[in-house]
């Protein structure tokens, strides 16, 4: 784990007045009103590409009250047939050297070592299954069984968008992802407060003890648990934080290209698909979309992104058992939600 940035002391802007009336009812079940208004982006407490802190403008919004769930997903495959990238043989052209035996359909699948992992070697945890895909979302052998309300997985951003258009609805920018996750709370650490466990209470689907462990005292679940099995933030989210990392329609770059000083907006940031490809795979210049929120696999002596400005890229066609999604329905200025001012 990188060493904490330092503290820096901030100054609140007031925003445009919000409008915290919805501008009607809920497009469907499920969803969530988040009222417009500003608030001050990212951390300069953790992580570097979190920083700088800067102030973001974001108009009111419908988002899913909880991650997208398998029960839900299998829903959208039985209507259209869709086949998810997990599921479809790779083309070679997209993976030059690689052998033709490794050409077959799969996925990213995390298999908890017998003992503590090696924190700097996540081959030690982290297993590239064939067969694994969202409805074996362990490898051959495994099901959906009882898994039916926990969040879909292995799932990439091609399947995520898939899903969006079906359903009529988008998927998140990070600007309206993070002002959601926030719950109200702006500028404090996680999705309710300062303190990770207030009272040692655990607030969220994480690895509090030492990872990755799988005698790790006090986990109830393996992987992913049920959406709704912890609290929900102040705008009545769950799993906003840990459970699964969630995909957003940011293409990656660092928030020091972020504009500033003032504001930006709730559309995609202005970063390019280009400008996100990973500079450190020069034979497989993948494109990458920011993800949040953290998952079951982050902990405090590994990886403490279980927090609203947490971030980290993740490449386009790659699917893993730890990351989902949910969505969003925008609505126009002239029905509700502060705009950015001019």
């Amino acid at each position: 784990m990188r060493r904490p940035l330092q503290t820096t002391r901030l100054v609140w802007l007031p925003g445009p007045p919000v409008d915290r009336r919805p501008p009607g009812p809920p497009p469907e079940p499920g969803m969530v009103w988040i009222p417009g208004g500003s608030f001050r982006m990212g951390s300069n407490d953790f992580y570097p590409e979190e920083a700088p802190v800067h102030r973001v403008v974001v108009r009111g919004f419908w988002i899913d009250r909880h991650p997208v769930t398998n029960a839900r997903f299998n829903r959208f495959v039985a209507a259209t047939g869709y086949l998810t990238v997990a599921e479809r043989t790779p083309d070679p052209a997209d993976y030059p050297g690689a052998l033709p035996e490794r050409l077959v359909p799969g996925s990213l699948v995390f298999l908890p070592p017998p003992d503590r992992a090696e924190l700097r070697n996540p081959v030690d945890w982290w297993t590239w299954v064939p067969g694994a895909s969202w409805q074996r979302p362990a490898g051959p052998g495994s099901s959906l069984s009882g898994l039916e309300r926990h969040p879909v997985v292995h799932l990439a951003w091609e399947d995520v968008a898939a899903y969006a258009r079906w359903a009529r609805k988008e998927i998140p920018t990070e600007a309206e992802w993070e002002f959601a996750a926030r719950g109200g709370l702006d500028g404090r650490a996680y999705a309710w407060g300062d303190e990770l466990a207030p009272g040692g209470r655990a607030m969220a689907n994480v690895w509090r003890d030492g990872f990755a462990s799988a005698r790790a005292a006090g986990r109830r679940w393996e992987r992913t648990s049920p959406v709704g099995a912890f609290p929900p933030n102040g705008y009545g989210l769950y799993d906003v934080i840990g459970n699964v990392w969630e995909w957003t329609a940011d293409w990656w770059r660092w928030h020091a290209g972020a504009k500033g000083p003032c504001c930006t907006g709730v559309v995609p940031s202005g970063a390019d698909r280009k400008a996100s490809v990973d500079l450190d795979t020069p034979d497989l210049r993948f494109p990458r979309k920011v993800l949040k929120g953290g998952s079951y696999l982050c902990a405090p002596d590994y990886c403490a992104r279980y927090r609203p400005a947490a971030r980290i890229p993740q490449r386009v066609g790659t699917a893993t058992g730890h990351v989902g999604f949910r969505c969003v329905v925008r609505v126009p200025a002239e029905r509700g939600g502060a705009a950015p001012p001019q």
